[in-house]
């Protein structure tokens, strides 16, 4: 650890002291709404449960429900106790949630009501019991201590904090930074689980790069939408936020556009952090064919009327996302070129950010008014990055790192550890990329996902899908390899095909575009065959297209 990192504890405890009154979690179109007093109150709550039920500091707990207030409560409550918090998707199926709930060794699970339903409590015999995270109710018992400290807990509090619970009461102790505050799981596999232990260290050191580079203020809002369960979503939409007494409202259903733009409208984030799924849909539908009129083609390239455009189109993108945006910050994915290259030329305050869960998350990220475009940022403080390459800004090599932010290992999978950790103790990323002088990072496609060409040529699937997705009707795809050829699969808007050219079929349109691309792709990576889909792509949580479904 070096001198310089500070404890989360240090930000959260100040935090609630200097905004202990102000709003600190609302359930966005719920009942729930927590000052920073009220939080912490509900946090020492929790704390006196642990300690009556026998839980000690280590032991494992559980989460799994979808994002809400008092998630986000149970995480702190079950951090700052000195548990080890074990964060789950609510997504995967119940035998998964069995398996990494009995894989991680937890002795407690707080579980949202979804989940609950689908659950065999028979199948995780170690737990001593499951609390709901809507209300804390018990909805499982196998304790009689747990049992005993629920039943008795409203007069176990009011003893404790006999002259009512004040400030003076919130003092947290600062953990060893290199020992673990959460579990959390990449997925759902009950074959070979990999649950990322996230040290300290890394998650403190996430919240001061966020304080000291992305500052934010007391009385900021917030939107949580990307899972909790994912160290993007719970770093920087919720711990990260709570350090700077910013006021964060989750979104407990499924992140719809019409869901969004309500949020937006009525919370007025300061900070919107999303995949860049989300910004290509938004500029497919609502930019793009509003730029392909005749009229604002010319004022967009003429000197001058092209000043006025952009304005006009970043003042409609501001305002879809409440007016008050500081920070637009794309994660997960490589951004497609042609909405960056509109986001650029408009001047929107967005950036893309480089992280994987292993690194709690970031690695990359820079300020959007130093942004390269077409890079990922540059390695954060306190850590450190290099490509695996003879020549790492011209030849590509797979990117590792090694600092603060990186993961201690997997759960109970040495063999996993030891795969991704090098002997001198760089932690492959499995990204491949290359660095320049600057030391800004440019990412060409994951190891896992290169094609290698009937000559031996690297060919990075991802480059191609980039362009693909900028062709006429096409709104996702995906590139594989059959037979030593490259096939491009396609979802496309076939309601603006039978709107705008009722005369010609998708198919004919497709090649067309096949045509197209391969004019501009090296030969190579030419495209044989367009193949169209008819449901879009299977996608993960977090909104990236699980490609080893598609062959």
């Amino acid at each position: 650890m070096t001198a310089t990192t500070k404890h989360f504890m240090d930000y959260l405890e100040s935090s609630i002291a200097k905004n202990w009154s102000s709003p600190a979690l609302s359930d966005f179109d719920g009942n729930a709404n927590y000052t920073y007093g009220e939080m912490a109150k509900t946090i020492a709550r929790l704390h006196l449960l642990f300690a009556e039920s026998g839980i000690a500091q280590g032991d494992k707990i559980a989460l799994c429900g979808r994002n809400c207030a008092n998630w986000a409560i149970s995480f702190l409550a079950v951090t700052s106790y000195g548990g080890v918090a074990v964060s789950i998707l609510p997504d995967f199926k119940a035998e998964s949630v069995h398996a990494l709930v009995n894989h991680s060794d937890a002795k407690l699970l707080f579980v949202g009501n979804s989940v609950w339903k689908e659950l065999n409590t028979n199948e995780m015999p170690n737990l001593y019991g499951i609390l709901s995270i809507e209300n804390f109710e018990l909805k499982d018992i196998k304790s009689e201590k747990l049992k005993l400290a629920h039943e008795q807990w409203d007069e176990t509090f009011g003893a404790r904090y006999a002259n009512g619970f004040t400030v003076d009461d919130v003092k947290y102790t600062r953990f060893d930074m290199e020992s673990p505050a959460l579990i959390n799981y990449t997925s759902g596999t009950t074959s070979d689980p990999k649950g990322v232990v996230v040290p300290w260290r890394s998650l403190s050191s996430n919240v001061q790069f966020g304080q000291d580079r992305i500052p934010n203020h007391a009385g900021w809002n917030m939107v949580s939408m990307l899972p909790l369960a994912h160290m993007f979503g719970l770093t920087f939409e919720f711990v990260y936020q709570l350090a700077g007494g910013c006021h964060v409202y989750f979104l407990s259903k499924t992140p719809s556009p019409q869901i969004l733009m309500k949020a937006f409208a009525e919370v007025h984030p300061y900070m919107i952090l999303t995949v860049p799924l989300v910004i290509e849909k938004i500029f497919k539908s609502k930019i793009f064919p509003a730029l392909q009129k005749p009229l604002v083609r010319i004022m967009w390239n003429t000197p001058g009327l092209n000043l006025i455009v952009r304005k006009k189109v970043r003042e409609q993108l501001m305002n879809a996302f409440g007016g008050e945006l500081k920070y637009l910050i794309i994660g997960g994915a490589a951004l497609n070129k042609e909405v960056e290259k509109c986001l650029h030329k408009i001047k929107f305050p967005y950036c893309i950010g480089y992280g994987m869960t292993e690194c709690g998350p970031l690695i990359g990220y820079e300020d959007w008014f130093r942004f390269k475009q077409g890079s990922c940022g540059k390695i954060v403080h306190r850590n450190e990055i290099r490509i695996d390459s003879e020549n790492e800004q011209k030849v590509v090599g797979e990117i590792m790192v090694k600092g603060e932010n990186v993961m201690l290992g997997y759960y109970k999978n040495e063999e996993a550890t030891k795969a991704i950790f090098t002997e001198d103790g760089w932690m492959r990323t499995g990204d491949l990329g290359v660095i320049d002088k600057q030391g800004n990072i440019f990412i060409r496609g994951r190891s896992k996902n290169m094609i290698l060409g009937p000559s031996g040529q690297n060919i990075y699937p991802e480059e191609i899908e980039d362009k693909v997705n900028n062709l006429p009707y096409v709104i996702e795809s995906v590139v594989v390899s059959r037979d030593n050829k490259l096939v491009a699969l396609v979802y496309i808007d076939t309601e603006a095909i039978a709107k705008e050219q009722p005369e010609k079929n998708a198919a004919e349109i497709m090649e067309q575009n096949r045509l197209a691309v391969n004019k501009i792709m090296p030969g190579y990576c030419g495209i044989s065959a367009f193949e169209i889909v008819k449901e879009e792509f299977e996608k993960t949580p977090k909104r990236s297209i699980k490609r080893f479904l598609y062959k």
